[in-house]
Parts: C-alpha cells; sequence; structure tokens
C-alpha cells in the first residue's frame, strides 16, 4: 500500500459506491508536506518529457500542481470556473460537465498563459468519467500545445474516465487507483508508485 493508498484508508470516507469524501487533507483541509510528497511523485513520473507548463483546474488541482510545478520548476496556470472581472480578452474555453456537482461550467485560461508548442502536463485531484481532463485537454489542444500527459491524485478506476484519455492516446499517472469501494472499505489496483 502506498502512502496515498494508507491515507485515503485512515481518513478518506466512502459516502456511496462512486462518491469519496477526502476534505481532510486534498480538497477543503491540505497537508502541505503531504501535498508536497503527491506534487513530489507526479513530478517524477514526468521528469524526463521536458514540461514546460503545468495546468490544472480550480480549486482541488491547484495544490497538487504547485508542488509538481516547484519540483519541476515550471509556471502552474489553473483553469477558472466562474468569470472573473479581471479575465474578459482572450481567452481560450471549454465546457466540462461535473457529475458530482451535476451542474456545466465554462472553464476558461488566458491565451498569455498557454503557448503553441509548449509541452503541458495536466494535474487534476480526481479522475472518475473524464469530463474535467477532456476539457483542460481541449484547451491545450486550442492553444495549439502538446498534451505530455495527465497526473492524477486519486483515479476512480471504475469509472470510464482513465479509458476515454487512453483512448485518445495520452499518458495517465495516477498515484492511486481505486478499483472499487463501499462501506466495507476501498479497494485499489495495483500501486503504480515506486518509492519516495
Amino acid at each position: 500500500m502506498n502512502f496515498l493508498e494508507k491515507k485515503i484508508c485512515e481518513e478518506g470516507i466512502v459516502l456511496a459506491p462512486t462518491v469519496l469524501k477526502v476534505d481532510s487533507f486534498i480538497n477543503h483541509q491540505i497537508d502541505p508536506l503531504f501535498m508536497q510528497q503527491i506534487g513530489c511523485e507526479i513530478a517524477k513520473r514526468y521528469k524526463a518529457e521536458r514540461i514546460t507548463k503545468i495546468l490544472t483546474i480550480e480549486s482541488s488541482g491547484i495544490a497538487p500542481a504547485v508542488f509538481a510545478g516547484l519540483e519541476l520548476d515550471v509556471p502552474v496556470v489553473f483553469a477558472r470556473k466562474k468569470k472573473s472581472l479581471t479575465l474578459t480578452d482572450g481567452l481560450i474555453t471549454s465546457k466540462v460537465y461535473s457529475f458530482t456537482k451535476q451542474e456545466e461550467n465554462e472553464i476558461s485560461i488566458a491565451n498569455k498563459f498557454l503557448s503553441a508548442g509548449e509541452r503541458v502536463l495536466i494535474i487534476d485531484d480526481f479522475l472518475a468519467h473524464g469530463e474535467a481532463a477532456l476539457g483542460l485537454a481541449e484547451l491545450v489542444n486550442k492553444a495549439g500545445a502538446l498534451i505530455s500527459g495527465f497526473g492524477i491524485v486519486i483515479e476512480k478506476s471504475f469509472q470510464d474516465g482513465r479509458q476515454k484519455l487512453v483512448d485518445k492516446g495520452y499518458r495517465v499517472e495516477s498515484i492511486a487507483r481505486i478499483s472499487e469501494m463501499n462501506a466495507n472499505g476501498i479497494t485499489f489496483l495495483k500501486s503504480e508508485v515506486t518509492s519516495l
């Protein structure tokens, strides 16, 4: 069992067979040292890819992306879900449906922060149906940049997100891959984490 799987078992709460609550260390309260470990693990997997930019989506993807960016020494851009008074011109946009919130959002980034030819690593906290990941990929493609791969903190492998990305030829690296979860516990696929 790797460091993230252990933390999920200790602090994660299964609310339903498809809903995992990890707000004590990922998406509400953040444990900085633990998040640094996550960012370093993702960065280690993409060290040889000559990444020039990391892209994520607000808000839970920001912390792991920043720590990976620190490790890879590259800037981090996050797509916004809400319109901003200061972010109005030169936008690249995509639509993303959230199954958790049951709503569609238009995500956007300023085109000045993502250039053609850049090598982009996309990072997110969860991969389930792949909607956020595909929306972020669309932003990268619209900018004319290249997707080096996806760094995922927790993957719900029993849902179709990973397969959607793999079918498009993308590399997907997930620290924890859940094959099943219910009131009796959580089952993980074989860990991809080598060592830290």
